[in-house]
C-alpha cells in the first residue's frame, strides 16, 4: 500500500516524475567497480541496446578490459536462448588469462532480469561465477548500483570462517585514491593494524572483509552492503571523517568500537580536529552555495562547507533517505539548511536556483550550465569535486581550496554574462 501511495505522489500532474532516474542508466555504477577488480571478467546478460550504451560509458570511466556478452536481440530473447547464450559467454570469460571472478550482470530486460541462478555454474575452472542482478529501473542512482554489486560479491565471496582480524577496518566507499591512504595513516596511529578499502581491485580483500573488526561506510548509500556486514556480526561505525566535528566524532567512535587505547585515540582525534579548525580559521568561506548531485555524498559535502563558513540553504541528492544519512540532515537543518531533497529532480534544483540566488552551485552538468548562464559559478559535482581528496584535514584543505577559488571568480562569470548579453 505504501508503495502505491508513493507512486501516486510521484505521478501528480505538474510535479516532476521520480519513477525513473534523470541520468544515464545507473547500472554503469555496478560495471564500474566490477571491471576494476583484478582477475574479474564481467559477462553482461541484456539486450544489444543496453550492452552498447553501458559498454561505452564503462570504458569512458576507465575500464581496461572487455565486457563479454551473448548476442541477445529480439529473436534470441523470444526463442528463450538467454541462459544458453550466457553460459557460452561465461565459458569464454573463463579462458581469459588470470580469470578468478566472472560477475554475470543481469539488467532490466524481463528475460534476463529473471534469469534462474541455479542454471548458471557456480564455478568454472579457477573462477567464481556470481550473478549480480541490477534492475536499473528500480535503482535510481549509479552509487546505489555499486551497493547492489558489492553486496552480491560479498555474500558469495566473503569468508567468515577464518580467524578474526579485530584491528582491521573495512573502509566502504569508492573514493579519491589518496583518501584511504590518509585515513589508514591516522588510524594506525590510534592502534588499527590494517585497513581494507572496498570497492577495490583485490579479490582477496573480498574474502577477508568478513573477518574484519569493524565496517566504516564512508558513503551513506551502501545500505545493502552494510546489512551483509551486520549479518556477519561485524560492527558498523556511523558517519565519516569529514570536516572538524565529523572527523573528531568518527575517530572517537571507531576507537571505542575497536576498544583501542582511549588516551591514544583522544590524542589523535584532538590533533586532527585542531588541524581542521586551523584551516578554517586561516581562510573561512563566505557565500551562499547550493549543493546538488547524484553521487550520494552531497549532505557530507554540504556539512563541510557549512562548518567552513558558507551558507547552504538547499541540498539535493539522488539517493533515498536512510538512517546513515539522517545525522547529517539533522546537523544541517540545525545550522540553517532549509531544504534537503532526496530522489531529487532537475526541476527541483532549478526552482531552488530561482529562490536562493547563490554565489556558487555544485551539481550535475545541466544544473551547473544553467547557473553559468545566469553568471553564477558552477562546478560539476562528479568530475570536479568528487574526484578530489575529501576526508580528514588533508581532504578538507583540497576541497575548500577549490570551492573558495571558484566563488572568488564570481565577478568574472558576471562579466562574461554581460559581454555575451550585449
Amino acid at each position: 500500500m505504501a508503495e502505491t501511495i508513493a507512486l501516486q505522489q510521484d505521478a501528480t500532474p505538474g510535479q516532476p516524475c521520480k519513477l525513473h532516474p534523470q541520468s544515464m542508466c545507473p547500472a554503469f555504477g555496478s560495471l564500474r567497480i566490477l571491471t576494476r577488480i583484478e582477475g574479474s571478467h564481467p559477462v553482461m546478460a541484456t539486450d544489444t541496446g543496453c550492452l552498447y550504451g553501458l559498454t561505452f560509458v564503462t570504458h569512458f570511466y576507465g575500464a581496461r578490459k572487455s565486457i563479454l556478452a551473448p548476442t541477445l536481440g529480439t529473436a534470441e530473447l523470444m526463442s528463450g536462448q538467454v541462459v544458453e547464450g550466457t553460459r557460452a559467454a561465461i565459458d569464454v570469460a573463463a579462458k581469459e588469462p588470470g580469470c578468478r571472478l566472472i560477475p554475470v550482470v543481469s539488467l532490466c530486460v524481463a528475460e534476463t532480469a529473471g534469469m534462474p541462478e541455479e542454471l548458471l555454474p557456480q564455478r568454472i575452472g579457477e573462477a567464481e561465477v556470481v550473478l549480480v542482478r541490477v534492475p536499473a529501473y528500480a535503482i535510481h542512482s549509479h552509487p546505489e548500483a555499486k551497493d547492489v554489486a558489492m553486496a552480491a560479491l560479498l555474500r558469495r565471496l566473503g569468508d567468515t570462517t577464518g580467524p578474526k582480524e579485530p584491528r582491521t577496518v573495512v573502509l566502504l566507499g569508492e573514493v579519491f585514491p589518496a583518501d584511504p591512504l590518509a585515513i589508514d595513516g591516522v588510524l594506525r596511529r590510534m592502534g588499527v593494524e590494517q585497513t581494507i578499502t572496498l570497492p577495490g581491485r583485490s579479490i582477496d580483500d573480498l574474502h577477508r572483509a568478513g573477518r574484519a573488526g569493524a565496517l566504516a561506510p564512508l558513503h551513506p548509500f551502501y545500505k545493502e552492503t552494510t546489512q551483509v556486514f551486520r549479518s556477519w556480526n561485524v560492527p558498523v561505525v556511523g558517519g565519516a571523517p569529514v570536516g572538524i566535528s565529523g572527523s573528531y566524532a568518527w575517530l572517537k567512535a571507531l576507537g571505542t568500537l575497536l576498544e583501542l587505547d582511549p588516551g591514544l585515540v583522544q590524542q589523535v582525534a584532538d590533533e586532527e580536529r585542531e588541524r581542521a579548525q586551523a584551516l578554517v580559521n586561516a581562510r573561512p568561506l563566505a557565500g551562499r552555495v547550493l549543493v546538488t548531485g547524484y553521487e550520494g555524498t552531497e549532505l557530507a559535502y554540504a556539512r563541510l562547507l557549512v562548518e567552513a563558513g558558507a551558507e547552504v540553504p538547499y541540498v539535493s541528492t539522488s539517493i533515498a533517505p536512510d538512517p546513515l544519512v539522517l545525522p547529517d540532515e539533522l546537523w544541517l537543518k540545525a545550522r540553517g539548511t532549509k531544504e534537503v531533497i532526496y530522489r531529487k529532480s532537475l526541476e527541483e534544483d532549478m526552482s531552488a536556483l530561482d529562490r536562493y540566488a547563490p554565489d556558487l552551485v555544485l551539481g550535475t552538468t545541466p544544473f551547473s550550465s544553467a547557473a553559468k548562464d545566469r553568471g553564477i559559478p558552477g562546478l560539476y559535482f562528479t568530475n570536479q569535486l568528487a574526484s578530489r581528496p575529501f576526508f580528514l584535514s588533508g581532504g578538507m584543505a583540497a576541497t575548500l581550496g577549490l570551492v573558495r577559488d571558484t566563488i572568488d571568480r564570481g565577478a568574472k562569470y558576471r562579466e562574461m554574462q554581460e559581454f555575451f548579453a550585449e
